[in-house]
């Protein structure tokens, strides 16, 4: 019986395939040539027709990288609308003489992704700096914790890996619970009963007004005569009637009643900066 010699004798490698570079993607199209022309033409119709073909021929590429970022609480359709304003970016600032478009928009897109999460995915709104600081103690954490049996680490802990100062890495770490908020009718555990966080919010004192207001009218108080002040005294805090006090004063009742009106006119204007 003769022996397939296709079993046994080694197979040449294909010239095609040795010699060609494979490209790591299928969604990376060969696009050198119209880079090239591109760059050489001016503003006007055929630019602008050659860029929107780029733009489309990398398209796939875009909406892949957008993939990456699914199941983050963003749709996918609004993942790939902010891909392909980066994949624009990097179509109208790429310049060929730099290397490969693809090692180019692949940085570019990603980055806009990116820039989206940061910028409009934050349930509240949390400055750039304390961004940066929640992005380098989220990984310092990650490396510190990757042993297992690797205790939680410590806000020293952090911020020796870091270089960042404790209120540096405090700030982070306070950070990390604001990508997203709870709703207030969350229920929060509390030994065998539940609460619901709007439970543990506080109300606005009233109290509060009445301290400012006494401290604004203190020294306006203190400036009156003894007798307006004896007046605004007994009428606001001794509760009498006007007929009393000018019984009292041996005045007349309109007199008293004049007398509080004036010191309260008085007393209101220095309070709010005038002049009575």
């Amino acid at each position: 019986m003769l022996t397939d010699l296709s079993t046994s004798r080694p197979r040449t490698p294909d010239r095609t395939t040795r010699d060609t570079p494979r490209r790591v993607h299928d969604d990376a199209p060969d696009t050198a040539a119209r880079f090239a022309r591109l760059a050489a033409l001016g503003d006007g119709p055929e630019r602008n027709a050659l860029r929107d073909e780029l733009v489309a021929a990398w398209l796939p590429m875009a909406h892949r990288i957008a993939g990456r970022f699914r199941d983050r609480g963003e749709a996918v359709e609004d993942l790939r609308q902010v891909a392909a304003l980066g994949l624009v970016k990097a179509v109208d600032r790429y310049d060929p003489a730099r290397g490969a478009f693809e090692s180019y928009a692949v940085p570019t897109v990603t980055g806009e992704v990116k820039r989206h999460f940061r910028d409009r995915m934050w349930a509240l709104r949390v400055p750039r700096r304390v961004q940066e600081l929640r992005n380098r103690v989220r990984v310092a954490r990650r490396e510190l914790t990757q042993l297992p049996g690797t205790p939680e680490p410590t806000t020293a802990d952090l911020a020796a890996h870091t270089g960042l100062t404790e209120g540096e890495v405090a700030a982070g770490l306070e950070a990390l619970d604001s990508y997203s908020t709870l709703s207030l009718d969350a229920e929060l555990a509390a030994g065998d009963e539940g609460y619901s966080l709007a439970e543990t919010l506080g109300a606005a004192d009233g109290s509060y007004d009445v301290v400012i207001d006494r401290e604004a009218a203190k020294e306006g108080l203190r400036r009156l005569p003894e007798r307006e002040r004896a007046i605004l005294y007994m009428r606001f805090f001794e509760d009498m009637t006007q007929s009393r006090i000018a019984d009292r004063l041996g005045i007349s009742q309109m007199h008293v009643s004049r007398l509080i009106s004036r010191s309260c006119a008085r007393v209101r204007a220095e309070a709010l900066g005038g002049s009575a």
